[in-house]
């Protein structure tokens, strides 16, 4: 059989293509062999001779027959559902999509907080009722913006507020390092309160783990000012959904942009689907057309590395000798 360079999994994300994937690839590696795997008795033919394999996840025992392996590249941003103890054990490397869905996420949160200054919402019900009726909207200028989570997508917001003479603070886990805002600070609880206190929006970027889980809760909600407007680009856990549904109801702020929640799906039935003050996305932050464009820059740039022996981009797992 002919060795493969990189075999692209069958199962597509997002509504995207696999197809379209593997030519992205291929227009960029017109000298390598890229290959879709269309059907389980392909991918367990295939992945025993590639060097590369991308997809959403990798089977375990896909593993075991796969001698020549030396990375699998998720198309995903997060790795929580894929088997990285097994890769680790057979010497894989483990790469991620992280970035790739940075601006759209970025415009999305962006977006949110205009509709909240102009109270766009507010016009849209007005237009559902065929009501001429002004009201009164606010201004984006001079507000104060906290971005919690400096990597990738906390960047690109920061990036884009450039422009709207808004003052922004960042909150990371290492300050020192600084970054793109007016002011940095760290995750300590009196950092983020107050940060908290100032700023008229709150855009969550940062990622869900022990330290970040419910960091968003009744009492960061009683420390932010009433016209405060929290924005979820993040993961629902972040945020405690029982506070967030108490601030929204009893005006502790004036509202929330959420693209992800906690539960996710949000069930039909829960309360934050009836309350004005919340706007709801189904998780389509980062729907964007260049995904495959942008993943396909990331991938064909690792093959090159793997053959110059190089530090991996967007590596999440080292590959080690077995």
């Amino acid at each position: 059989m002919t060795e493969t360079d990189i075999v692209v999994l069958r199962e597509g994300t997002e509504g995207l293509s696999m197809e379209s994937y593997a030519d992205a690839l291929r227009e960029r590696l017109p000298d390598r062999t890229v290959t879709l795997a269309r059907t389980p008795k392909q991918e367990r033919e295939l992945v025993a001779d590639a060097r590369v394999v991308t997809g959403i996840t990798i089977d375990e025992d896909l593993l075991d027959h796969a001698d020549r392996l030396e990375l699998f590249a998720c198309t995903f941003a997060g790795t929580d559902h894929v088997p990285m103890d097994a890769l680790a054990e057979h010497g894989v490397a483990v790469t991620n999509a992280g970035g790739i869905h940075a601006p759209g996420i970025a415009e999305q949160a962006i977006g949110n907080m205009l509709v909240f200054a102009r109270r766009l919402h507010e016009g849209w019900r007005r237009k559902e009722r065929a009501e001429w009726r002004h009201f009164q909207s606010g201004e984006f200028t001079d507000s104060t913006v906290t971005i919690i989570g400096l990597g990738s997508i906390g960047q690109a917001v920061a990036q884009r507020l450039q422009g709207f003479e808004v003052e922004t603070i960042g909150i990371r886990y290492t300050p020192s390092k600084g970054g793109p805002t007016d002011e940095v600070a760290g995750f300590e609880s009196d950092a983020v309160h107050d940060a908290l206190s100032r700023s008229e929006y709150v855009v969550v970027a940062c990622p869900l783990n022990d330290l970040t889980r419910g960091l968003i809760g009744d009492a960061e909600f009683a420390t932010m000012p009433t016209d405060a407007v929290l924005v979820n680009a993040a993961r629902g856990g972040i945020v405690d959904t029982d506070a967030l549904v108490s601030a929204l109801r009893s005006n502790k702020i004036r509202g929330a942009a959420l693209d992800v929640t906690d539960p996710e799906p949000l069930p039909a039935d829960h309360p934050l689907w009836g309350l004005e003050n919340c706007l709801i996305t189904p998780h389509t932050g980062g729907h964007t057309p260049k995904h495959w464009d942008r993943l396909a820059d990331i991938v064909a740039g690792n093959l090159g590395r793997l053959d110059e022996g190089e530090e991996l981009e967007n590596q999440v797992l080292a590959a080690e000798s077995n």
